[in-house]
C-alpha cells in the first residue's frame, strides 16, 4: 500500500472540507513528508475535540480515535503537550458548529 505524504493528505483534506464549506486551516505545520497529524473540532460553542489517527499493531488498519475533549482551553493544552513531544506535528482546525470533520469518510484513514 502506498503512504500519502502528510502535506499531500493534508491539502486533500483541507479541500474536502472546502467542497463540503467547512471551514478550517492549518494551525501548525509539520514535516512535510511524514508529519503526525492532529484534527481539532471546533463546534464553537467553547467546547472542542481533538483527534489523533491511530494504528492497530495486530491489523494494519488506521483509526482516528479521540486524544482530548472538553472545554477548547483544555484541548489545546492538549495540543501544546504534543507539540512538546513531537516539533514535526500538523495541527487542522475544523470549524463547524454541526461539529462535522469528516474523518469518518473513505480515503481518509491513509
Amino acid at each position: 500500500m502506498v503512504r500519502l505524504t502528510a502535506e499531500l493528505w493534508v491539502q486533500a483534506y483541507l479541500t474536502r472540507l472546502r467542497l463540503q464549506e467547512i471551514p478550517a486551516f492549518v494551525v501548525s505545520k509539520g514535516d512535510v513528508t511524514a508529519g503526525a497529524v492532529l484534527v481539532k473540532q471546533n463546534p464553537l460553542d467553547g467546547s472542542a475535540v481533538l483527534y489523533q489517527r491511530s494504528v492497530d499493531l495486530m491489523t494494519g488498519a488506521r483509526t482516528w480515535v479521540v486524544l482530548a475533549e472538553g472545554p477548547e482551553a483544555e484541548v489545546d493544552a492538549a495540543i501544546a503537550r504534543q507539540r512538546g513531544f513531537d516539533p514535526d506535528l500538523w495541527v487542522i482546525e475544523v470549524e463547524d458548529r454541526a461539529g462535522r470533520h469528516l474523518l469518518d469518510e473513505e480515503g481518509l484513514d491513509s
